[in-house]
């Protein structure tokens, strides 16, 4: 079927899976539908633990709506959501005490204190350690007795960020924390979410339509449009897979494709074709073996061979196609 993408979607790669590592979250055909809208529409994704996985979209692409009903939050219209092994249900509470969870926005008591909202949410997680509370607040430079109102928006967000942890989650979901926030304090939330990846076993799953981000964090990710997942893999495959091919100005303007595209053989798709100040632009993935890019255009006229930033490439993934003609 076709994507409406330039792409096939058996031509998108399912994530590579490792037999022995348990899947942390795993979702099959789900859709969820506000009256006309499909916000999801068969979305099928996989979350191993260990992971840092990242979700990434435009606006409206989706994410929000699948993390919901993760949480429990939203119910879907069907599908399967499976938490650890297990399909979300009766059990919701019991999984969601293994979640931890930082929204978009962070909706706090403005009366209350990081003390004060500590001792609050602790009464909701068995888990709970005040221990490490106390250090991630000191880590973090939050005053533990001031008013949250006072709060900047990078301070809620790492305040947020304390309170999932403080429990020590088996799976943190963050649903585009750093929406809002200034250049300096997303890179530091950033980094606090890499070196939690780098120095904790757990799993680590959030949305963005940031591709620095993503790319700065992530070693999986999944690219989700019109509630469909249109890749999901490793972030290094995506990367090796996909080039620009370029051709510069010809006196006749006629480009004629390189052979081997023209038969459709080796792998290679193309996913966008168009014309740009007089030279022609291809962008293609091959999937199957990325080497082959290395040595395909030698006597192919005056073709180059381009490798391509993630921003790029998801741009190029999720536009509509500008066919050549």
């Amino acid at each position: 079927m076709d994507t409406g993408f330039g792409l096939q979607e058996t031509q998108l790669p399912a994530l590579e899976l490792i037999e022995n590592i348990p899947d942390v979250i795993e979702l099959k055909n789900l859709s969820k539908n506000y009256g006309k809208v499909k916000a999801l529409n068969g979305l099928d994704l996989t979350v191993k633990e260990g992971d840092v996985y990242g979700f990434l979209g435009r606006n409206g692409a989706g994410k929000s709506t699948a993390i919901r009903i993760l949480m429990g939050i939203t119910k879907p219209t069907k599908g399967t959501v499976n938490l650890f092994g297990k399909p979300l249900g009766k059990n919701h509470i019991e999984l969601r005490q293994r979640v931890g969870y930082v929204a978009q926005e962070q909706n706090f008591y403005g009366w209350m204190t990081p003390e004060t909202i500590g001792d609050f949410v602790s009464g909701f997680y068995p888990t709970w350690d005040d221990a490490e509370y106390v250090r991630l607040l000191k880590g973090l430079d939050l005053p533990k007795d001031r008013k949250i109102r006072t709060f900047s928006g990078g301070m809620r967000a790492k305040l947020a960020l304390c309170l999932a942890l403080a429990y020590r989650p088996s799976l943190l979901l963050l649903d585009e924390p750093t929406a809002g926030l200034d250049p300096i304090a997303r890179r530091e939330f950033i980094e606090m979410v890499r070196d939690q990846a780098e120095n904790k076993t757990g799993t680590i799953f959030f949305s963005s339509h940031l591709i620095d981000e993503v790319e700065a964090a992530a070693n999986c990710i999944g690219i989700i449009e019109k509630g469909k997942m249109y890749y999901q893999g490793a972030l290094s495959e995506l990367s090796n897979s996909v080039r620009l091919l370029k051709h510069p100005p010809v006196d006749s303007g006629d480009i004629v494709l390189p052979s081997f595209l023209l038969e459709g053989s080796y792998g290679i798709k193309i996913i966008q074709d168009r014309m740009l100040n007089g030279e022609r632009h291809l962008v293609v993935r091959n999937s199957e073996n990325p080497d082959i890019f290395s040595s395909m255009f030698y006597g192919e006229g005056n073709w180059s061979v381009e490798k391509m930033s993630l921003e790029d490439i998801f741009i190029e993934l999720v536009r509509d196609p500008i066919r050549t003609l």
